[in-house]
């Protein structure tokens, strides 16, 4: 990894090759996910079909997974396995449910009745990759947040394997959930076929999940069509130390967002000589036994780095401009930093709050807004899966008592009609 002392330039030159990652799609990649779009659009069941046969290999005889394979696959897997989902499932339920919100009615003393109304989504899609990408925590951290918001139906949606089969522990994880149905489809076109409904699966109102770069682009291109979780990039992770902390702690967490992609970002801020060079001889170390070394080194060299900074309050301000993914504070007193980090998306607080926890286990989600939109976007939550709507009741005496108002600002707007609406039911 480079080691760069924060000067006012140095590190300003780094942060920009870090946005580089988040550039426009490839011109190509719009316009072949745009195709697919399009042909999935117009001929439904039977593009999905060919497009499963040309990228998947195989694709199965009926989209859906039957009922009788998803149990299956539940009483086949490993009891410890289960057993670690459905613990991580507890803690992921317990941190959500506090996010529930209620509607709410304010009524006056004229009359006047006024409210929010709350309800889950009537259907969402949920995109879920198989392969060597396949992640059971993918489908918890999508899958729970959405049952309590009370979406009405939770489809999902993951590539056959090369058997034309799919992946058994997604489909664990998928029982464990709560999902109502799983179908056999992936790439582009399933984002489009839940998009704009086919024969075979019907229309959603929103679509979540990790996905590769035609997944992601297809999201993008048809937000509006229906509701996406967020536009993400690469994982990325930034770690804040100072003299107190383990350079193999360090070493370790940085490593494990690099083995994410060779895109991913890992940064390491300290105000520690000792920390840095010290972290640099611990990755080599570790890296001798870990199974995506070439992936890591790779990250790392491109765009990873250490920051060498002068004082605490530099590496929280260079914290929140680079805004990352995941915030690792591994400094003397951790909890005192949590008013001052404001553009994270999740903060590891302390030497054994390692981001893999927060990946798996803990209960806050592991969707995360990443290339810096920490500062105005949220990880997914229970509010991504509920609308909002208010609601008005006006007697005709409070209305008669805010007319001239109502007038007064139509007319300065020029919207006579709108004025009309309101004067005509005092004539």
């Amino acid at each position: 990894m480079q080691i760069i002392r924060c000067n006012g330039t140095d590190e300003l030159r780094f942060l920009d090759t870090l946005r580089s990652r988040s550039t426009a799609p490839d011109p190509a990649v719009v316009n072949a996910v745009t195709d697919i779009l399009e042909n999935v659009r117009q001929n439904g069941d039977a593009a999905v079909r060919a497009y499963t046969e040309k990228f998947d290999g195989k694709c199965p005889e009926t989209f859906e997974v039957d009922a009788d394979t998803i149990a299956d696959a539940l009483e086949n897997a490993e009891p410890a396995f289960v057993d670690a989902l459905l613990n991580a499932i507890e803690n992921i339920a317990d941190f959500h449910n506090r996010q529930k919100e209620q509607g709410f009615v304010n009524t006056r003393d004229d009359g006047v009745m006024l409210g929010q109304r709350l309800r889950g989504l009537a259907r969402v899609g949920l995109y879920v990759p198989g392969g060597t990408a396949a992640y059971p925590s993918s489908v918890l951290m999508n899958a729970i947040p959405a049952k309590i918001a009370g979406v009405g139906e939770l489809i999902m949606v993951t590539p056959p394997g090369k058997d034309g089969k799919p992946n058994p522990d997604i489909l664990v994880a998928a029982s464990l959930c709560g999902v109502d149905r799983v179908f056999l489809m992936g790439g582009a076109q399933a984002v489009a076929a839940l998009a704009y409904g086919t024969e075979s699966i019907p229309r959603v109102d929103k679509i979540v999940g990790p996905g590769n770069i035609y997944v992601a682009t297809a999201k993008r291109l048809l937000y509006g069509v229906v509701d996406i979780d967020m536009a993400a990039g690469p994982s990325e992770i930034l770690v804040m130390a100072d003299d107190s902390a383990d350079p193999k702690f360090v070493a370790a967490d940085l490593m494990s967002q690099a083995e994410h992609d060779v895109l991913a970002s890992s940064i390491l801020v300290t105000t520690s000589d000792r920390i840095a060079k010290e972290t640099c001889a611990e990755i080599e170390r570790q890296l001798q036994y870990l199974s995506r070394a070439e992936i890591i080194r790779k990250s790392l060299a491109d765009y990873g780095a250490i920051l060498i900074c002068d004082s605490n309050a530099q590496a929280v301000a260079l914290a929140n401009e680079i805004a990352p993914e995941h915030l690792e504070v591994l400094m003397e007193n951790p909890l005192e930093y949590i008013g001052k980090l404001d553009n994270a998306g999740s903060v590891f607080l302390g030497a054994y709050a390692s981001e893999p926890l927060g990946d798996y286990y803990a209960g806050p989600n592991h969707v995360l807004p990443t290339s810096g939109t920490a500062r105005f976007f949220s990880p997914l939550s229970v509010y991504s899966f509920v609308k909002r709507s208010s609601y008005i009741y006006y007697t005709e005496e409070a209305l008669r008592c805010a007319k001239d108002d109502i007038l007064c600002i139509a007319n300065k707007e020029g919207l006579t009609a709108h004025a009309n609406a309101v004067a005509v039911r005092f004539e």
